[in-house]
């Protein structure tokens, strides 16, 4: 049996998997853990029941993997992120289970729906976006895989903020998704781990004469565990999510208390707790900063004194083989500090010498780049490092020393270059450059995605990769098709099932069975019907939370992701807005009808995305209560966008929106949700979106804009005034937006929006890709037209769509990164 498929073997004394067991353990958890006698109004108790009973199926194999990898001993991955965006875990359970059908017939009794349930449990918001998303959907392909992967994170008490849209404008408000109880985690108090802040370095020599140090003076902070299970799909393997949760040492001061001084008794503990209180702090001010350096720190700390402490229980101290059973994969710059901190672990509390710590760090830490934009790159003051981490701001300028010897031997005299790598950026107030030492620290360094890799390597990061060549690869994301296809559309799922087999679940590349289905009249027409019904869904929906009615018959046109200037809502606004005067001037020839919905969060502090947000808001009020309007065109921006409304947004989409700035998205996952769901691409060469092209075909995505040659090239003469000035349409649409004529009660507000647009320095290049845009949705325009067209060209979208499963990418990770061969 392979290790994709072998997971655990069920054992006769396991819990049964049939109705009548799991309906008993329902009633039995109804009845006596919760002491409930009646469901009531609330649906509350029946959901924490079902969880229960799902999740004591789900502990027996959790139990029996853990057992596993302790008798077969496989080399482990610890997966530091510090964003996992699960969502929901119920029906995900359910399906990887194999229990839905023993389910609905278990709530029979109660006169209730498993989608009932399902709305009661809390998104687990504990990611901003892709970057979580993408963790969540690794985890999910590790247990499939049964890769002994473990997910650290951190147990934040509010999640993403809630978006509520007040007046047009994004207003933020607490997600606290714990207030209900979590009843898919499982503390484990026996694993607590102890951080430090703050203090001083000590040198002392040991009873051989070895100088060593040691971090004394600190003022600690425990990290408590709290285990969530992570299945995979229908394999028997559950792994596990581990996220830390701060506490103060002590609850609080009790001289202090009992003298009367109450706040300062519980100072303590209130700075201990903030550290997971909340997702990604505001971190414009010292305090916010501050904060965030102790959120990446607590979670590198608690993760690798967890993985040392398995080590040592079961190996004593010898460290000799510790490289050959662990790796750690770093989502990103975030948990970089991992680096210093397994030196400092290494050689102050295991007493390694600097050269066995270097070379155990740099074999076993693996570095995943996330973007292109230079100030992502997250770099910290070192006066920030000096007081909050003193120990370990020692051992980076020690690895910045010794490495810069390292590229001065291979560039002897240049100055420069050592410059240009140093960890330490120097000047008035030097920085630590985190992604740098990311690198330094890593064997691996990897991008998402084929140009963002070449562009990582020839430009942020080439001095790295001309002394490093080896180090760079390229690992292109992927989505988990449990979750984004089989559990999202069950619709499609069951047609896909139906009609080319179920082991597509498992082996995406199995879709590529549809494609002699694309001619297939009557597979079409089921195609449409399953599309059409998702429609339904989502416009009750966008019904509920926007009061704006979409009609299923029109094109679903849909671009949902986090708002932000380079992935350019804006230019989808700009077509909005050309649409709506096309329809006003009586210019609808070759018009479809569409319903546009935009969704996303902006951050808090982001002024310029939460401008575009109240745009999209007012020109869709003007759209929609224009009567000559409705009939061709809808608009409707969805607020509070998280997991489970994409999950029933992206069935029903026809058209995906990747409008990104050549050069700027790192890969998009979004992108590939749409199309394994059938929806056609309208997007740049950016990102994913190049390999999505190459996998379904030019006749098959709606491609315009620049790419991110001609980007470079077109910045060293941008003109948008001119760009305007000589295209009709485009003066049109600035001219709306600049008289006022969306916020003729609110003037001024659009001015900042207008000025980034006609701006030489704009960069986002939104002037310098509208006439391609426009050009690229009549093309859209067209194709939908044809419906049998149109729908041949969506079966074909998900037929190819098995190369951007999650499973292929985990896949490339095990072979290129976690198991390659050390040379």
């Amino acid at each position: 049996m392979d290790k994709a498929t072998r997971g655990c073997v069920e054992k006769p004394d396991w819990l049964g998997m049939d109705p009548e067991s799991v309906a008993a353990d329902l009633k039995r958890h109804f009845a006596l853990t919760l002491g409930r006698d009646e469901v009531g109004e609330s649906h509350h108790y029946l959901y924490t029941a079902l969880a229960l009973t799902v999740r004591d199926r789900l502990v027996e194999r959790w139990r029996a993997t853990r057992d596993r990898y302790r008798d077969e001993n496989p080399k482990r991955i610890a997966y530091l992120s510090l964003e996992f965006l699960m969502g929901r875990a119920l029906s995900n359970a359910a399906l990887n289970l194999d229990m839905e059908p023993v389910v609905r017939e278990a709530l029979q009794q109660y006169g209730c729906d498993l989608e009932a349930l399902v709305e009661e449990e809390m998104d687990a918001g504990l990611g901003n976006g892709g970057l979580g998303r993408l963790a969540a959907c690794f985890l999910d392909s590790c247990a499939s895989l049964d890769l002994p992967v473990t997910g650290y994170g951190l147990r934040y008490e509010y999640g993403m903020f809630h978006q509520i849209v007040r007046n047009g404008y994004q207003v933020e408000s607490p997600d606290n998704w714990l207030r209900n109880g979590n009843p898919w985690e499982i503390e484990s108090p026996e694993n607590t781990c102890r951080v430090q802040f703050f203090g001083d370095t000590e040198y002392y020599q040991d009873d051989n004469g070895t100088e060593r140090a040691r971090w004394v003076a600190t003022s600690d902070v425990l990290a408590v565990p709290y285990d969530v299970p992570v299945p995979g799909y229908r394999n028997g393997t559950v792994n596990t999510l581990r996220l830390w949760k701060s506490e103060a040492t002590d609850e609080f001061n009790l001289d202090e208390f009992n003298a009367g001084s109450y706040t300062d008794a519980v100072a303590a503990k209130n700075l201990a707790e903030q550290i997971t209180m909340v997702l990604y702090p505001n971190d414009a001010s010292e305090n916010g900063k501050a904060l965030r350096l102790r959120q990446q720190y607590f979670l590198s700390s608690a993760s690798l004194q967890d993985v040392l402490r398995r080590w040592v229980r079961h190996n004593g101290r010898d460290f000799s083989q510790f490289a050959e059973k662990n790796g750690f994969q770093l989502n990103d710059t975030h948990p970089t500090v991992a680096v210093p901190e397994l030196m400092r672990l290494l050689m102050d509390e295991y007493l390694l010498s600097w050269g066995q710590a270097w070379e155990i760090t740099t074999q076993t830490m693996a570095y995943t780049n996330h973007t292109l934009l230079p100030e992502a790159l997250e770099c910290w003051p070192v006066g920030l490092f000096r007081e909050l981490l003193p120990r370990l701001l020692d051992i980076i300028f020690e690895i910045n020393a010794r490495f810069l010897a390292e590229v001065a031997e291979h560039y002897p005299g240049d100055v420069d270059r050592q410059r240009r790598m140093s960890i330490i950026q120097e000047g008035d107030h030097p920085q630590v450059r985190m992604a740098y030492l990311a690198i330094v620290g890593s064997f691996s360094v990897n991008g998402v995605a084929v140009l963002h890799t070449e562009l990582l390597k020839s430009g942020l990061f080439r001095d790295f990769c001309e002394l490093w060549p080896e180090k760079f690869n390229n690992k292109t994301n992927g989505v988990t098709p449990r979750r984004w296809l089989a559990h999202c559309n069950p619709g499609l799922r069951d047609l896909l099932s139906e009609t080319i087999g179920d082991d597509w679940v498992a082996d995406l590349d199995a879709l590529e069975r549809l494609k002699p289905l694309a001619d297939d009249a009557a597979f079409r027409a089921r195609w449409r019907d399953v599309k059409r019904d998702a429609k339904v869904r989502l416009a009750e929906l966008v019904a509920r939370k926007c009061d704006v009615q979409f009609d299923p018959d029109m094109m679903f046109d849909v671009q949902v992701k986090r708002i932000h200037e380079y992935k350019r809502q804006l230019l989808n606004v700009l077509h909005v807005i050309h649409l709506y005067d096309r329809i006003r001037r009586g210019d609808t020839e070759g018009l479809q009808p569409r319903c546009v919905l935009i969704g996303g969060k902006a951050a808090p502090g982001y002024a310029m995305a939460k401008t575009i947000i109240k745009l999209i808001g007012n020109v869709a009020e003007t759209v929609n209560r224009d009567p000559r309007c409705r009939p061709w065109l809808r608009v409707a921006f969805l607020p509070d966008y998280k997991v489970s409304f994409m999950e029933r947004i992206c069935p029903a989409a026809d058209l995906s929106e990747q409008t990104s700035t050549a050069g700027k998205e790192a890969s998009g996952t979004g992108n590939m949700k749409f199309m394994m769901n059938g929806a056609l691409t309208i997007g740049t060469l950016d990102g994913a979106n190049i390999e999505i092209l190459e996998a379904v075909g030019q006749d098959n995505f709606f491609l315009f804009g620049l790419d991110a040659s001609e980007v470079q090239e077109t910045r060293k003469h941008y003109d948008p005034d001119a760009i305007i000035s000589g295209d009709r349409d485009f003066e049109r649409v600035m001219q709306l937006i600049e008289s006022g004529h969306f916020n003729l009660l609110e003037p001024g507000i659009f001015d900042s929006v207008s000025a980034s647009i006609r701006s030489p320095h704009d960069a986002w290049m939104t002037a310098a890709d509208f006439r391609s845009y426009v050009d690229a949705q009549r093309r859209v325009d067209r194709v939908y037209r044809d419906t049998e067209l149109w729908s041949c060209k969506s079966i074909l979208n998900t037929a190819c769509s098995g190369r951007f499963s999650s499973d292929r990418t985990i896949r490339a990770y095990e072979r290129d990164i976690w198991n390659k061969p050390k040379e």
